[in-house]
């Protein structure tokens, strides 16, 4: 850093805190739980209206946009102290650049904060969430949030917009890919897990991230499955079944928390007061900051609330901090212009201002900004630190476990080292698909895709034939809108009949057909909603006419959602759902179907028989008519349908392996716990098939009679394990009352004594059962 700047602003600095320490009032406002709170007050005593409201704003620069819109002059803004924060930019390069001019060009010399969208990995791209979530490892879990803030810090970033915790039971809506599927227990599990690999234990230290849990809240609930539409809960469901996964994260530390797009209770969340300070702050005890999500305060007024100092007034005063991507051209500068304007007109005070501010600087603080403000801006780092082999050998470990087998008759994988394969399909080659959506950071030119994988690891043992066989959908325009952010998988010159012919002529040629299809990368994600959740019907053709061949097909299926496969379940003989499984997609994919790696992930979201279906989850309510043990038969006056079973094609929980495992001696140690007892559940797993492998033992309970229905079954607990061939492990679990808790019709967080029911299996429609009684 330029000596005499760091003298200037150390200056500054020196007279702030003389002035602070004349000034109670100011003290009186401070949080006493701040360790930086005297610090912070004596910079925002320095600060004019302007630069504090610039403080707030959270432009869009750099090179990746998630908007309609992005801002220019960004230089001449941070050098007029309007910019608290920048938005997506990457490299060292630009951001010390961007650091420079606040640093030592701007008045009072305020470092920036810069957050960008680690969603799952940096440069070394793990699977999409919901394939990660697939794995049920929290330790692995962790991990990867840990390599992406080692590698994400190493270029420049120090805040990331990561974990998404929106539960979902809707695959219909695209973000369901981003998230960790449809159970609040699994789901803060995750949380958890997300925001110490990020954060870990000191925010100071320039290998972690401050971590954004998102989206506050109920964002995954959209009527219709359609992305940022109206979202309309109880209470009641939003404490038991959709808040706890953020309620996790905040209790797990988690710096900044981002507010969702839809509204709640007739309000948008961006406004939202109940939301953002009576229960986040004053509830849960939230300590951090808040941040929009993209133009959250200016789509406030297409909601109705209001002209722009209307809704920039409410957003402050329900508890937003910061604005992102306010100050595009098409949000109308939102903070920058229309705050002071509230401000002027007394719609806001200036108190009302400097506690976000506070907020906003006490983040600076923690992440060591003002100590070094250059911290994160070592290009010798970068250049060892990021997509390393070390971290991509992890990736491809990490790929391997978030796929889940769905279907293997007559063992036909793992398949043999020999012979001739025919990998056929539109997403064989397509590497730039191959990390999903929302992988912003990654060298698509570097991902491995399917082809190259099975040549760098069989190639030399096995024949590997080729054909596309088909473009991603029938439909040009369609195929557009799912292959955008440059990830377009280039359309073949051909005809439809022609490249099916083609691939007709290499399956005959070979002895087992490896078909890779499905979606495209961005076929899910932000504003990737579906009505249909077939595979594209080009697709289907292609999958039907290599099943006529005759020849052994397996079913590589790529999705960032559970799709209506029932028609595939019925011909295919094997199906692999890989999800996108990151970087070294083709690497793990030939892992696992030659037996490198035995399967084990299991699903965290229902796969459905049919859209109508939807919402599909297994820990519903029952009804006062119940189909009870006649699934699969329609029973008049019953809840079922007419025209399909009850009962999804692939439950939560469900994934195969190349072994079996057989449950057996579930031992509860009491047949009964007061208040404030202890149960200790058992079950012997036993591998009694011819491969090691993993299992993930679930556990269930469901309380049989409360003061509000209760779910016919909720998870509880669960534990991965490996077992080798032929051996048996014995797997305990401990339940106290607070596993036993929900909130009441009075939002009272309760355990109601009476019986409960314990199951333990493989997945959420099976195991073995007993019970036990609480007492109070």
């Amino acid at each position: 850093m330029n000596k005499s700047i760091n003298f200037r602003n150390s200056f500054i600095i020196l007279i702030a805190l003389v002035l602070y320490t004349c000034n109670t009032e100011t003290t009186s406002k401070s949080s006493t739980d701040n360790p930086f709170a005297s610090k912070v007050d004596s910079i925002l005593g320095l600060m004019t209206i302007e630069e504090k409201i610039g403080q707030l704003n959270l432009p869009v620069s750099g090179d990746i946009t998630t908007g309609q819109s992005q801002s220019s002059g960004i230089g001449k803004k941070i050098k007029e102290g309007s910019v608290g924060g920048l938005f997506n930019i990457k490299s060292v390069e630009k951001i010390k650049a961007a650091q420079k001019i606040a640093v030592e060009n701007s008045r009072l010399g305020i470092p920036l904060i810069f957050g960008m969208d680690v969603i799952h990995g940096y440069k070394s791209t793990f699977p999409i969430p919901l394939g990660l979530s697939c794995s049920w490892d929290m330790e692995l879990i962790e991990k990867t949030a840990q390599v992406a803030a080692k590698e994400a810090s190493a270029d420049g970033v120090n805040w990331t917009f990561s974990p998404m915790v929106d539960i979902s039971r809707d695959p219909r809506w695209g973000r369901v890919s981003e998230g960790n599927g449809e159970d609040v227990f699994l789901g803060s599990e995750i949380a958890k897990a997300m925001v110490k690999g990020y954060q870990q234990d000191d925010l100071s230290k320039n290998h972690t991230l401050m971590s954004c849990v998102k989206h506050f809240a109920l964002y995954g609930a959209p009527e219709a499955g359609r992305d940022y539409n109206t979202v309309d809960m109880s209470r009641i469901r939003m404490y038991n079944e959709y808040l706890p996964p953020y309620k996790a994260a905040v209790d797990a530390g988690v710096g900044s928390v981002m507010a969702s797009f839809n509204e709640i209770d007739g309000i948008p969340a961006t406004g939202n007061k109940w939301l953002l300070t009576d229960l986040l702050r004053e509830q849960w005890g939230f300590d951090g900051f808040v941040v929009t999500d993209y133009t959250g305060i200016w789509e406030m007024m297409a909601h109705g609330m209001g002209n722009e100092e209307d809704v920039v007034s409410l957003a402050l005063k329900a508890g937003i901090d910061m604005d992102m991507a306010g100050d595009s051209p098409s949000a109308s500068a939102a903070y920058v212009k229309s705050l002071k304007s509230a401000f002027e007109k007394g719609m806001v005070t200036e108190d009302e201002i400097d506690n976000a501010v506070r907020n906003i600087l006490t983040a600076k603080y923690q992440l060591g900004l003002f100590d070094d403000p250059y911290r994160y801006c070592d290009i010798d780092r970068a250049k060892a630190e990021v997509f390393t082999s070390e971290n991509r050998s992890f990736a491809r470990k990490v790929a391997t476990e978030s796929m889940v087998l769905l279907k293997n008759d007559n063992q036909l994988l793992p398949l043999k080292k020999s012979g001739t394969i025919a990998l056929i399909g539109p997403l064989a080659t397509a590497a730039n698909n191959m990390a999903g959506t929302w992988s912003v950071a990654t060298d698509q030119e570097k991902s491995v895709s399917v082809l190259d994988g099975l040549k760098q690891t069989v190639g030399d043992q096995v024949n590997i034939l080729y054909a596309k066989g088909s473009n991603v959908d029938y439909d040009l325009e369609l195929e557009k809108r799912a292959t955008t952010f440059g990830k377009t998988i280039p359309r073949d010159g051909r005809t439809d009949q022609q490249l099916l012919d083609e691939a007709l002529q290499v399956a005959a040629k070979s002895d087992v057909i490896v078909a890779t299809i499905g979606e495209s990368a961005e076929f899910s994600g932000e504003s990737s909603s579906r009505t249909n959740l077939d595979i594209p019907q080009v697709q289907q053709d292609l999958l039907n006419a290599l099943l006529k061949t005759g020849k052994p097909v397996v079913l590589v299926l790529f999705a960032g959602r559970p799709l209506t496969i029932v028609e595939e379940n019925d011909t295919v003989p094997a199906i692999l759902n890989v999800w996108f499984p990151g970087s070294e997609a083709g690497l793990a994919i030939s892992d696992v179907l030659f037996g490198d790696v035995n399967p084990s992930g299991k699903l965290t979201m229902t796969f459905p028989r049919n859209v109508g279906q939807v919402p599909l989850y297994y820990n519903h309510k029952n009804t006062g008519r119940p189909l009870g043990n006649t699934e699969g038969k329609f029973e008049k006056f019953k809840t079922n349908y007419l025209d399909v079973r009850n009962e999804p094609l692939f439950p939560f929980g469900y994934g195969l392996s190349y072994t079996t495992f057989d449950y057996s001696n579930l031992k509860l140690d009491k047949t009964s716990i007061n208040m404030d007892g202890e149960l200790t559940i058992s079950v012997d797993v036993t591998n009694s098939g011819d491969y090691d492998g993993m299992e993930v033992v679930q556990l269930y309970i469901r309380d049989l009679v409360g003061s509000v229905t209760r779910p016919v079954k909720e998870l509880k607990g669960f534990e991965k394990i490996m077992i080798k061939k032929g051996q048996t492990q014995t797997v305990s679990f401990k339940i106290t009352v607070e596993d036993l808790k929900f909130y009441n019709y009075d939002l009272d967080f309760v355990a109601e004594a009476g019986e409960f029911e314990v199951f333990v299996g493989t997945n959420s429609s099976t195991g073995l059962k007993s019970k036990f009684t609480l007492i109070n």
